[in-house]
């Protein structure tokens, strides 16, 4: 019967182009999202950019910061402005797009992809970077939204510029994926690279795309992490109030907010 079931299975799989993967074991996912888990440190937390997509919260630890750095460029830059408003340099760098959505004397654009790799339409993080401010030294922050792509960028950056980076908002998408183990090994160590330095101190899901649950753990597909990186992380506590005032949804659709499971150990 076993052998049965499994034969009708890769039928129906292939029938309709999907492949069967190894899950992941549900007690890795847990360790991992309790990793994720959000902290406080002393400090608030601001919003910076617009009410829906396109703005993140951040620690109002944003003094002594000059320069932004921010991948993937959508309709809106809102992000970015407040950041310039603040008296920061921001460069934006994506192929998709001729220019940001709007203008400001202190955005400098580049039409590539940020990704692993150094080409004619692609340059990595680092090489960007030294490009833009090669005498440059002092903190930086980092905002990324590069539908996918932030797990190469991040896999190949240096600890050496990753350091550098103060603040760090990441939009992370197919995390429902994580209970794929093949995805879960690649995914778990991005995650694993960026708290050697940096510590989770907030967490939004996007509404937009929904959530996949498998026994008692649900994951949003695509969430908004922010890290702060570990020196500025003073009597860190665990943050049980989800949403945080200043969140707002993505979009129109029913609101999604974080599940328990990423920040109520217990329950």
């Amino acid at each position: 019967m076993r052998r049965f079931l499994l034969k009708l299975a890769s039928r129906y799989l292939a029938a309709r182009n999907m492949i069967a993967v190894r899950r992941t074991p549900l007690n890795e996912v847990t360790a991992l999202i309790e990793h994720l888990a959000p902290v406080s440190f002393g400090k608030e937390l601001i919003r910076l950019g617009p009410d829906r997509d396109g703005g993140y919260l951040v620690p109002d630890v944003l003094d002594g910061i000059a320069t932004c750095y921010s991948p993937g460029v959508g309709s809106v830059s809102g992000f970015e402005s407040d950041c310039a408003d603040r008296g920061m340099d921001v460069y934006m760098a994506d192929a998709s797009v001729e220019k940001p959505a709007v203008s400001n004397d202190l955005f400098h654009f580049s039409d590539k992809f940020i990704g692993a790799a150094s080409n004619e339409a692609h340059m990595t993080l680092d090489e960007w970077v030294d490009l833009t401010r090669p005498d440059s030294e002092g903190d930086l922050i980092l905002q990324i939204d590069v539908e996918g792509a932030e797990y190469e960028v991040f896999l190949s950056v240096s600890e050496r510029l990753l350091k550098r980076f103060r603040i760090i908002v990441v939009e992370f998408h197919g995390l429902d994926q994580l209970f794929n183990l093949p995805f879960f090994e690649l995914g778990s160590r991005v995650f694993d690279k960026i708290l050697q330095t940096h510590t989770c101190v907030h967490n939004h899901p996007n509404n937009y795309s929904g959530s996949t649950r498998l026994d008692d753990i649900v994951i949003p597909k695509t969430t908004e992490l922010t890290f702060l990186r570990n020196d500025y992380v003073k009597e860190a506590a665990p943050v049980t109030d989800f949403p945080h005032q200043l969140d707002c949804d993505n979009s129109t659709k029913h609101p999604l907010h974080l599940p328990k499971c990423w920040y109520l150990f217990s329950q």
